[in-house]
């Protein structure tokens, strides 16, 4: 939610233990911990208007999987970057080739050169076992992802 990003989560979870007890903490604990006022009013609006069961189970019925940092299929890499996304959604499946993954990203008004290297590297990747990883976006990312689709490769969309 606005205002409380990675860091402030991670000192919220430091502080009361779990989220659960996080999500109720009071006005005072969340000033005393250092949450600045923007924060604390976005969390309390949010604990106030979002039913967070029926949130979860409108996740679970599209299938759906929340996976976060202490989740066993939480991508080991991503832990291993500076600021790794505390929560991800996923739908589908990862498999033990998505391990050996490479990032294919670029700009979405691409030339004719950009869209053939993009497929090379891509089949070379593909044809040597590599998971694709990109953003869905169009352009560069789009070419990574249906080159490899094309070739019946492992294909990842990130999206932000």
């Amino acid at each position: 939610m606005p205002g409380i990003g990675t860091a402030k989560l991670q000192a919220l979870l430091d502080y009361f233990g779990d989220v659960a007890a996080a999500w109720q903490a009071t006005e005072l604990e969340l000033k005393r911990l250092g949450v600045d006022k923007r924060a604390t009013n976005n969390l309390l609006q949010a604990r106030a208007e979002l039913d967070l069961d029926a949130k979860l189970a409108e996740i679970r019925q599209k299938n759906i999987k929340i996976l976060h940092w202490d989740s066993p299929l939480y991508p080991a890499y991503l832990r291993e970057v500076d600021v790794p996304p505390p929560v991800l959604y996923m739908h589908g499946r990862l498999t033990e080739q998505d391990q050996f993954a490479v990032a294919i990203v670029g700009t979405r008004r691409l030339t004719s050169y950009g869209r053939q290297m993009t497929r090379e590297i891509t089949t070379g990747l593909v044809r040597h076992g590599v998971t694709i990883v990109s953003g869905l976006a169009k352009g560069i990312d789009s070419i990574a992802h249906q080159t490899a689709l094309d070739l019946g490769g492992r294909t990842i969309a990130v999206l932000g």
